[in-house]
């Protein structure tokens, strides 16, 4: 399961591999009121989260890695609810992962600096999904899970020479 972080929208999505296929099952956006209070707003997060995680009982849960933002304010709220969505995997007990945007854009489409569309468009296209995900929430969640899946056998290969990816 890829979760997108943000206070006023998360995006969630669920990936399945079968053999060396890659399907989506899930995929959606947790929303909280811009007019709570920061604690009750984190505190919806983690109780939407651990209810998802919970009802979805996936293998991992990849969170995607807040690097920088140019904007302070909007870094502090996507810091705390990557927080808060951090402490809900962990409490599942699921293998817990982390990249960063630029990790999941040259892992999914190839190129480091994809924009937006090009994510959305190449996650419908390894998902076999008739129209891109909407909205980038859920697509950056859902390319957080394709990346995730596409590196496990290198990640198990590099851990059998020894090495710690």
């Amino acid at each position: 399961m890829g979760i997108d972080p943000g206070l006023s929208r998360c995006g969630y999505g669920l990936v399945e591999r079968t053999g060396s296929t890659l399907s989506a099952r899930a995929g959606g956006v947790i929303a909280t009121d811009p007019a709570l209070p920061l604690d009750q707003r984190l505190l919806r997060l983690h109780a939407e989260l651990r209810d998802l995680l919970t009802e979805a009982a996936p293998g991992a849960v990849v969170v995607e890695r807040v690097f920088f933002q140019t904007n302070a304010r909007t870094a502090m709220a996507t810091g705390q609810a990557a927080g808060v969505a951090l402490l809900a995997a962990a409490q599942s007990g699921r293998c817990v992962a982390q990249y960063t945007a630029n990790e999941v854009k040259m892992a999914v489409v190839g190129y480091g600096a994809a924009t937006k569309d090009q994510v959305q468009r190449m996650v419908a296209s390894v998902l076999g999904l008739p129209a891109p995900p909407r909205p980038p929430d859920v697509a950056d969640a859902l390319a957080l899970a394709v990346c995730h899946l596409s590196s496990q056998p290198l990640r198990q290969a590099l851990r059998m020479a020894g090495v710690q990816p």
